[in-house]
């Protein structure tokens, strides 16, 4: 499993890039790698790193590219890396007027990562709207309530419908002074999106020309989440499984095709097949292990599913403790995706998946940010000792991305024990 980001570098930095990516590719496909691979997501950790605020990292590119780049050559991680992504996605945020965060300096303080705004998106009362006409729906409602960049949209939904003589006509629509307004702003705003991208681009491939593999090519989530996180709300959502099941499952139904066509448009071929799949309500105490088997798992699958089928390796995320959901996603192909847990127990998952699937994570979150460095120590060498030379595909890293405020120290530690535990 090659990537194409590495087919023009220098031969010593292909050599590189090739030994820490096959213990990845390995892992994936089930074979034994020479050593454990490890993996680093800084996040809002290259904040304390570099010495600089998270608002720092969020709007100086340049600045973020060199911590990420000098944390990558200090660890020397198999996949992974820079601070980049949305860690870095400010100034887009301010010009789109995004409504659903708040982030370092706008809403929260310069030194602290953004924060979701849970509420009610998309009411009861709209489903319908939704599951008839999503395109329709998006335009008229949700973007505009969300972004205040696409305010003008919601004299768009007319488009649908047109038809002969009707599409002629319909370019009214776009001499409208709130529609020509709402254009002109998301220039702006696609070309800011473009300069993040470009950032991002180019740091992936100085950090692939220095023999270091990115750690996924694209992201997404899962269609419940999507509705609950996203639409609904966490308290509305959790309701609407009783109140209104049929209408979850035909929205689940919708919104899962519109997540797959989306991803796979979007996510570049060549950096990484990976896509990640952050997993927010499938924990154990979320719901009923019969709830997970009718509205969770199916979409889920089915969009994973269709991310091997067009040669992607999925990972998704899962967050909590998901320990009664382990039998139920065993239900995939052998060796077509990366699971990455949260608080699962790693040994217990590895003795219900085996070596059918990759493994990732292992360290947690308060053990990173409180612990000792000889806890961290004792901690992967039980990793080792019981998943990876047990015969699991272990990919050590740790179980959400970096804790901001996790000792430096902590992290040296973490690598230290990786290379000398798991060789």
């Amino acid at each position: 499993m090659s990537l194409a980001i590495a087919e023009n570098l220098p031969p010593d930095a292909r050599e590189a890039f090739d030994k820490r990516w096959q213990r990845v590719a390995d892992c994936i496909a089930g074979r034994a790698p020479d050593r454990m691979p490890v993996s680093l997501i800084g996040g809002f950790w290259f904040a304390k790193y570099g010495g600089v605020t998270c608002r720092q990292l969020m709007y100086d590119f340049e600045t973020s590219n060199q911590i990420g780049e000098r944390a990558i050559v200090e660890f020397e991680p198999d996949i992974g890396g820079g601070a980049n992504f949305t860690a870095s996605w400010g100034p887009l945020w301010d010009k789109v007027d995004f409504r659903q965060l708040e982030w370092a300096g706008h809403g929260v303080s310069e030194d602290s990562p953004y924060q979701y705004i849970d509420k009610e998106y998309m009411p009861a009362e709209e489903y319908d709207e939704f599951i008839f006409d999503p395109t329709g729906y998006l335009l008229e409602k949700y973007l505009p309530r969300v972004a205040g960049a696409f305010s003008g949209f919601n004299e768009l939904a007319g488009l649908a419908g047109n038809f002969y003589l009707g599409v002629p006509a319909s370019t009214f629509m776009f001499q409208q002074p709130n529609v020509i307004a709402s254009f002109e702003r998301l220039k702006e705003c696609g070309q800011e999106a473009a300069k993040i991208f470009a950032s991002n681009f180019a740091f992936g491939q100085r950090m692939a020309s220095l023999g270091f593999p990115p750690i996924a090519g694209g992201g997404t989530q899962a269609p419940y989440d999507v509705l609950a996180d996203f639409m609904r709300g966490a308290k509305n959502m959790m309701k609407d499984l009783y109140r209104r099941p049929e209408k979850v499952l035909a929205a689940l139904e919708k919104v899962t095709a519109l997540t797959l066509k989306r991803v796979l448009a979007t996510t570049p071929r060549g950096g990484s097949p990976i896509v990640v799949i952050p997993i927010h309500w499938a924990a154990d105490n979320f719901m009923s292990a019969k709830q997970f088997e009718k509205f969770f798992w199916p979409s889920l699958r089915q969009l994973m599913m269709g991310l091997v089928e067009h040669g992607f390796v999925p990972m998704p995320l899962w967050e909590a403790d998901c320990t009664k959901r382990l039998e139920t996603i065993a239900d995939m192909p052998p060796n077509s995706c990366i699971y990455w847990f949260e608080n699962t127990d790693m040994v217990k998952a590895y003795e219900v998946l085996g070596n059918n699937f990759a493994l990732y994570g292992g360290l947690g979150a308060s053990l990173m940010a409180t612990g000792s460095t000889g806890d961290i120590d004792a901690a992967v060498r039980h990793l080792a000792e019981n998943v990876f030379h047990k015969g699991g595909r272990l990919i050590l890293s740790t179980a959400t991305p970096m804790p901001e405020e996790t000792p430096i120290e902590n992290v040296r530690a973490m690598f230290g024990a990786a290379r000398k535990y798991g060789a």
